[in-house]
């Protein structure tokens, strides 16, 4: 259980309580419960987004107990089977040594191959089954994280070229005249410059400037990062820059249902560009209980746009996409943006940083959703 879940719990709740609900949602995934104390169980958990979270975190933790048991259980078996292999106890004979060697190779080598490999298929079982290969997801072979590398984009053909978007920067933002080599997606969390957008577009950056879509940029500054949920909080800089009135959408806490008609607004072309989709899954890649798998088209540049639902509450924030599964798209729950925001030192930024919570989008229909939303997304510019 992560160390900032396990202080939340135990700061609301007595140790007793602790055991009780551990108990109790060991029994409902064990089914072990009677129909009615599941029926009421799983009503609680709709209704009670932290209790929601704590079933599936320990789903999770159970999955990986059982797998790092059975592992354990595959190396003692092949132990045992090594130890079986008692090469002294061959009896000697009157064959040369030269020949000798080569009949015993010949006899044992294909028992010496299995039991060789054997062995290495017991060793990557237990490196995958305590998260050696997981250690980040950017040497996942299938995970892309959808950042935008601009060195990939000079032979598209694009809205506008690399020299027409420098042209047309507001000349008090000091924008670097050689071209960025990343690029993302990041959108406004209120109206005090404070703009969100993935840790992996930002990472070992010298510097960062969003675009809005006008073409007008403006240089930020990185001022909080959360690496683990994949988030990054940047500040607008630039005094050329207009801070917005209010905001038009908010951002939900409670978990998305299945199912749940999906859209994200993004940079990955130079304009803005518009999908839709519907959550799929309510874990990410590979079981990841921080994110949504959605059912969208997204590319490298949408990293950091947001994920809305059709009332225009933020549900998640885009990050990534499975390459050997069509449709299997990736985006941070709003719990966790939401989470990552309340972390932030007070102390560092001399004030808690506050999100938006009025929604005007309810009830306009898409077309006019995205016309407001659009002025309060832009394109990241790493440098």
């Amino acid at each position: 259980m992560p160390a900032a879940l396990k202080e939340i719990i135990l700061s609301s709740i007595t140790r007793s309580e602790i055991m009780d609900i551990t108990e109790r949602i060991e029994a409902y995934l064990q089914d072990e419960m009677s129909a009615e104390e599941a029926a009421a169980f799983e009503r609680l958990r709709a209704s009670d987004p932290d209790l929601d979270q704590k079933v599936v975190m320990h789903e999770q933790f159970m999955k990986q107990i059982k797998e790092y048991g059975e592992n354990r259980k595959l190396i003692a078996e092949m132990n045992a089977i090594h130890a079986r292999l008692d090469v002294a106890a061959f009896k000697e004979d009157a064959i040369p040594f030269e020949l000798k060697v080569r009949t015993m190779w010949k006899k044992y080598r294909m028992s010496g191959a299995v039991a060789a490999s054997v062995a290495v298929l017991a060793v990557f079982a237990t490196l995958f089954s305590t998260g050696y290969f997981n250690k980040g997801k950017s040497i996942r072979s299938d995970y892309n994280a959808l950042r935008r590398e601009w060195s990939r984009d000079i032979n598209n053909k694009v809205k506008r070229s690399q020299n027409e978007i420098l042209q047309n920067i507001n000349a008090s933002s000091k924008e670097p005249t050689t071209p960025s080599l990343f690029g993302g997606t990041g959108f406004a969390l209120n109206t005090e410059g404070y703009i969100v957008t993935n840790y992996h577009v930002v990472k070992d950056a010298d510097s960062v400037y969003i675009e809005d879509n006008d073409g007008n940029s403006f240089k930020t500054t990185t001022v909080y990062v959360h690496p683990s949920y994949d988030i990054a909080v940047l500040k607008v800089t630039d005094p050329s820059f207009k801070l917005p009135k209010s905001l038009p959408y908010v951002f939900k806490r409670a978990g998305a249902d299945l199912g749940l008609d999906v859209y994200t607004l993004g940079y990955p072309k130079d304009d803005i560009t518009y999908t839709r989709g519907y959550l799929s899954s309510k874990s990410g890649y590979d079981g990841d209980t921080l994110a949504y798998q959605v059912d969208i088209s997204v590319n490298g540049g949408n990293s950091g746009g947001p994920l809305l639902d059709a009332k225009g509450n933020v549900v998640g924030v885009v990050n990534a996409k499975q390459d050997r599964t069509d449709g299997a798209s990736f985006a941070i729950k709003s719990a966790y943006l939401l989470e990552a925001i309340d972390a932030i030192p007070k102390d560092s930024l001399g004030r808690k940083v506050s999100v938006n919570t009025k929604n005007t989008l309810a009830s306009l229909n898409r077309s006019d959703q995205i016309k407001k939303i659009g002025n309060y997304i832009y394109m990241v510019k790493v440098y």
